[in-house]
């Protein structure tokens, strides 16, 4: 296990009616903008619920973020924090939403192009404070400093990270995610469930404590994924997936060991050309991703295969098969596809996304630096 420090310093209220909290997370007299996304927060009361907690403040509201949040329209959300004097910013909804909203506190008092905090890494100095509740458990936003933007004008989906953009407080309560369609609730276990084997499926680093949290993490979204598909209803079952989506990117199991993010990189440029949702690149470049790199990921991969699937006979190379087959069943199991040519994608659409890596620099990907373009390739030609 390598030296490191975490750091994280969100509050997170959990648990049925704790948006009636809110009031006490947020400064006295602050002026506040609620972003949101599509609309179901307004169908379903969350929204009013918000902003009934919230009385007394100074409310202004930015709607319509959309799922792969677009630098276009966040910037047209800057501008009215920035005309309106805004210095709290509330995220309501789900991960798409709280990386908006990240983009958001980091751009308002940017000097510059705010487009440079992705291109270029331009350096964040400020951040508007900000918190966020949750409805859709998938991405982990809600608990950690990074966020993911969209330039539709040139199909970049770029990452952005800086400790000035953790959110303040998160408001996890299971029961608002209760009224969400089943492709989304599928979708956010794949989510949480290749947060985990980005940070897990590497080399082992005799790191015990991370890797048997990173393998609990895994067995409850194996275990309770199917149940919430089939039991829309149960609570208790939405609270642990919930809780599993935060902790699965939240910094904690990837503390002190080797980081893959291979699998999200290659997944970006399926998103941002052609619409594919987020998770479901994620489960498509997966399998094969574990197929092409089973070499250098040997040792985890039996780990994997005998501690998760609890696959414990036949050869070596047998079980990772296995393993890897029983990865892609988990996912189609959910009525997430795992083929590009499930979602329409044929493989003349293969030398763009390469190409697209290449422009974004994503030339050296993995725990060692070692997949090379030839070698994405090979992922995107698997899953094809």
């Amino acid at each position: 296990m390598q030296n490191f420090t975490f750091y994280n310093p969100t509050r997170i209220l959990f648990g049925k009616g704790r948006i009636a909290d809110l009031a006490k997370e947020i400064p006295a007299n602050a002026r506040i903008l609620i972003t949101y996304g599509g609309g179901s927060v307004i169908k379903t009361g969350t929204l009013d619920e918000v902003k009934t907690a919230l009385k007394g403040f100074a409310l202004f509201e930015f709607g319509g973020i959309e799922p792969n949040p677009t630098y276009e329209q966040l910037m047209d959300s800057v501008e009215l924090a920035r005309r309106e004097k805004i210095d709290f910013l509330l995220a309501v909804g789900g991960g798409s939403v709280i990386d908006g909203t990240k983009f958001i506190a980091a751009a308002i008092g940017f000097e510059g192009l705010p487009w440079d905090i992705l291109a270029k890494h331009a350096p964040i100095k400020q951040a508007i404070p900000f918190g966020c509740v949750l409805t859709l458990p998938a991405t982990g936003s809600e608990m950690n400093s990074g966020a993911v933007i969209t330039k539709k004008a040139t199909h970049d989906k770029l990452v952005f990270s800086s400790p000035l953009v953790f959110p303040r407080f998160a408001v996890l309560d299971p029961s608002k995610t209760l009224t969400l369609p089943p492709q989304q609730v599928a979708n956010g276990v794949v989510d949480a469930f290749v947060h985990v084997i980005e940070q897990y499926l590497t080399y082992p680093a005799d790191a015990k404590v991370q890797d048997r949290f990173a393998e609990g993490l895994l067995l409850t979204l194996i275990e309770d994924g199917p149940k919430a598909m089939k039991e829309p209803n149960n609570e208790a079952v939405r609270a642990n997936l919930m809780w599993t989506a935060t902790l699965a990117l939240n910094g904690l199991i990837g503390a002190g060991v080797p980081q893959d993010w291979a699998t999200h990189m290659l997944g970006h440029e399926i998103t941002a050309l052609h619409g594919v949702d987020h998770a479901q690149t994620l489960a498509i470049v997966l399998p094969a991703m574990m197929q092409v790199r089973r070499e250098e990921k040997h040792a985890k991969l039996l780990q994997y295969a005998e501690r998760v699937w609890q696959l414990r006979e036949g050869s070596e190379e047998a079980r990772i098969d296995q393993a890897i087959e029983r990865t892609r069943n988990f996912f189609e199991s959910l009525n997430v596809k795992t083929r590009l040519s499930d979602y329409g994608i044929g493989k003349d659409a293969i030398p763009k996304m390469v190409s697209q890596l290449e422009r974004h620099g994503m030339v050296a990907l993995g725990e060692h630096r070692t997949m090379d373009i030839d070698a994405s390739r090979r992922v995107y030609e698997l899953a094809s």
